[in-house]
């Protein structure tokens, strides 16, 4: 897993995260990787993927890379979880509504993960988003985690959780 840890972070190390802290872009797979675990995951093959959820997206690595260093299930949770960066944003959005369902457990729980730190990250970080936008992100969100249901409990009683925080938040805004 520690192998995982600093291959993501090799590949991720010029980029930030969005908004005005630009934190680094690491920090991201390493919350949604410890926010599986401390759902009750300790499945190597599922936190290692969440390590690595971003990097064909985002880097320069290929789904060959990934199968080579991590294995195939591995690979397949990372390839379940990457948007097609050469569609429109909305399509991918689409995308991501419409093929929730029909992923693996893995990549259920991993797509939850990234919401719900998502989520957080919009919460905690200034963004030069509207808070129309921002809710408009959290509707979506749930669209998608509603495509993943049944997978882990303390995930889910997690995601709804941080969804009602960041809707009266940021309805408190409007």
């Amino acid at each position: 897993m520690i192998t995982a840890a600093v291959y993501a972070a090799e590949k991720h190390k010029y980029q930030r995260r969005k908004g005005y802290n630009q934190i680094p872009y690491i920090n991201h797979p390493l919350k949604v990787s410890k926010l599986l675990s401390d759902c009750g995951e300790n499945d190597e093959d599922l936190l290692i993927a969440a390590l690595l959820h971003d990097i064909i997206e985002d880097t320069d690595a290929t789904v060959d890379d990934i199968t080579q260093e991590f294995g195939n299930v591995v690979s397949g949770m990372v390839v379940e979880v990457t948007d097609d960066k050469e569609l429109p944003y909305s399509i991918r959005k689409e995308l991501q509504v419409k093929n929730a369902p029909g992923h693996s457990i893995g990549a259920k729980k991993l797509k939850i993960a990234d919401k719900i730190c998502n989520i957080r990250d919009i919460l905690s970080y200034p963004l030069d988003w509207s808070t129309e936008r921002k809710l408009t992100y959290l509707d979506w969100a749930q669209q998608v985690v509603k495509g993943c249901e049944g997978v882990n409990q303390d995930l889910e009683k997690v995601f709804y959780q941080t969804l009602e925080e960041g809707i009266e938040t940021l309805n408190s805004e409007l």
